[in-house]
């Protein structure tokens, strides 16, 4: 039911949520002069092969964000657990969204550098923006449904 306006906001938060994996979160320049990148699964130095830091918590938060998004697209007919699971999915990203700026944090006074955020770093915020959107949409239809079945 891709035609629902709470599916769209849906697709989109996967779709923002999903690009993450591609795009860099923050770029970091130590005091020596060295440029790092965090991305979703850590820190790697800009023109080297491998990482610097593996950050294995933000990879299983963002992973598990994504597949509540996606898999709640599809859990149309049944609203209240598609509610509950999307009120569960805004907190996971907005604590995926604080265990990076954490993790960025730390390793900005680690390495005693410079942060530089990418505009990446503020699609978790969007993305729980919308899925609340879609909360509310959800709860429309539900009262709707609802309405409809007191008449009859």
């Amino acid at each position: 039911m891709i035609q629902r306006i709470q599916s769209i906001y849906l697709l989109v938060a996967t779709i923002l949520l999903g690009s993450i994996f591609a795009y860099p979160f923050a770029e970091l320049l130590s005091s020596d002069g060295q440029s790092f990148i965090f991305s979703f699964n850590g820190l790697s130095i800009d023109n080297e092969e491998g990482m610097y830091l593996l950050t294995i918590p933000p990879i299983i938060l963002l992973v598990l964000t994504t597949l509540i998004s996606f898999v709640s697209i599809f859990l149309y007919k049944k609203r209240v657990v598609q509610m509950r699971m999307n009120s569960l999915n805004i907190f996971l990203m907005l604590g995926y969204l604080g265990l990076n700026y954490y993790y960025i944090l730390n390793f900005s006074k680690q390495l005693d550098g410079v942060v530089s955020y990418e505009i990446t770093a503020v699609f978790p915020f969007v993305a729980a923006i919308l899925t609340y959107l879609a909360i509310r949409a959800i709860g429309k239809d539900e009262a709707l449904i609802r309405s409809m079945d007191r008449i009859r």
